[in-house]
């Protein structure tokens, strides 16, 4: 049976329909142009190594926030890194040349496009680590940075190294005394309380370090480059003295979290803990060496305060991965923080501060106080010496100078001979 003809559409109909058509197809053009484009592959900045023995840090800059994967390898050991969004380039090839023979942890380092928009990165190590991989939001003049720290699963023990670095078997030789005169037969012999001969340990910390330069001189003179010089100076003088003995928190281009150098100081039973810096300003005409101690009760002025707040953000520009940092332990370093301490402190920054402005400018004629972080040992009498403002030229020329240096090594050291002239150490373990 014959189909029945289709109705020919009216005009009005037909019309409708070829709008309808028309919206169709430019809907489909609008979603076309406004769908999101592949996102372009991350721009790595720059790639740095910080080697060193207590960890080894890598540092990749980049304008972006990285996602990063991990794992580790055995026989032999390896770390294995993927990166997502991100491209091989020269500058993250540059990475295999970054790695130094003497690196205590990183054999060498393989870099390569493991899948599109996927790089991998492989560490052959020289021993088994413990990784910690985060990344670290913008912060001074860096961009985003994807971060990888190495530390040894089995770390040397703080003391066994002092040891292991000079030999303390025996006490240094004292100043040869006077020969005393004949005892008289008939004297009864003098009671004299007993003397506590003993090993004292001095923790010596040089600021900033490896990410964190410090503040920078008008000449480019880095502040942690500086303090790392005076503080190896220091550390000589001090172990000239008898039964004297030092730790360094750090002896290279290293960053150290303040926390973890209070943690050094307690871990090898300081006596004592001075913090060096060269303290910077925004007037290049501010001068002058000063020292500082822990308050509780506020800053002792307006410029102790807005020091202590520059010297805290360290942990911001040195890149600390929060998630391993014991909150309950800073906590307890703050509230253990006691009176004791602090006059102790005082009366070590008295000490030092005298000899210091036999050399050189004060900035202020007394001790000065604020909260800085790095001064919370609660058990050890803790000063922050301020050398010098590298953002003072003339200054910052002098602590540049060698012999200023000595000149400053020289100074700290008879302050702290002074302190325990008056204030001898207690009886401790460590007898020699």
């Amino acid at each position: 049976m014959p189909r029945p003809p289709h109705p020919r559409p009216s005009p009005l109909a037909a019309g409708a329909r070829t709008r309808r058509t028309l919206l169709k197809a430019g809907g489909t053009l609008l979603l076309s142009v406004m769908a999101p484009l592949p996102a372009a592959a991350a721009q790595i900045l720059a790639v740095r190594v910080w080697p060193a023995a207590d960890y080894t840090r890598v540092t990749l800059e980049n304008d972006s926030v990285l996602k990063a994967t991990h794992f580790t390898v055995p026989d032999p050991q390896r770390l294995v890194v993927d990166i997502e969004g991100l491209e091989l380039s020269p500058t993250l090839k540059s990475l295999v040349a970054k790695i130094q023979s003497e690196d205590p942890y990183i054999k060498q380092v393989r870099v390569g496009q493991n899948r599109p928009n996927v790089v991998r990165l492989v560490f052959d190590l020289k021993e088994e680590v413990r990784p910690q991989v985060f990344t670290l939001a913008p912060v001074g003049e860096y961009k985003h940075r994807l971060i990888f720290d190495l530390y040894p699963v089995n770390p040397v023990d703080p003391i066994a190294a002092m040891i292991e670095k000079d030999d303390w078997s025996q006490p240094k030789a004292e100043a040869p005394a006077a020969a005393p005169e004949p005892a008289r037969p008939e004297a009864k012999p003098e009671v004299r309380a007993q003397k506590v001969v003993r090993m004292i340990t001095i923790a010596l910390d040089p600021g900033h370090g490896g990410e964190d330069p410090g503040a920078i001189g008008a000449s480019g003179t880095r502040e942690k480059d500086l303090v790392l010089a005076i503080a190896k100076r220091l550390k000589a003088r001090i172990e000239e003295q008898p039964n004297m003995r030092v730790m360094l928190t750090r002896d290279g281009d290293y960053f150290v979290p303040l926390g973890t150098r209070v943690e050094k100081a307690r871990n090898v039973q300081a006596d004592l803990f001075v913090s060096l810096h060269a303290d910077a300003f925004v007037e290049p005409s501010a001068r002058g060496s000063s020292v500082f101690v822990l308050s509780e009760k506020g800053a002792s002025s307006s410029a102790a305060r807005w020091l202590a707040n520059k010297e805290n953000l360290a942990d911001s520009i040195g890149g600390v991965n929060m998630k391993g940092q014991d909150r309950q332990l800073a906590s307890v370093l703050f509230d253990l923080s006691t009176t004791a301490q602090i006059n102790d402190s005082l009366k070590l920054g008295n000490a030092v501060l005298g000899e210091i402005g036999g050399i050189a400018r004060l900035h202020r004629g007394a001790v000065e106080q604020a909260g800085f972080a790095v001064l919370k040992a609660p058990d050890i009498p803790s000063i922050l010496v301020e050398t010098a403002f590298i953002s003072n030229p003339e200054e910052e020329a002098r602590l540049r100078d060698s012999a200023y240096q000595d000149q400053i090594a020289d100074a700290i050291t008879k302050g702290i001979k002074r302190y325990f002239a008056k204030n001898p150490p207690l009886a401790k373990g460590r007898l020699t």
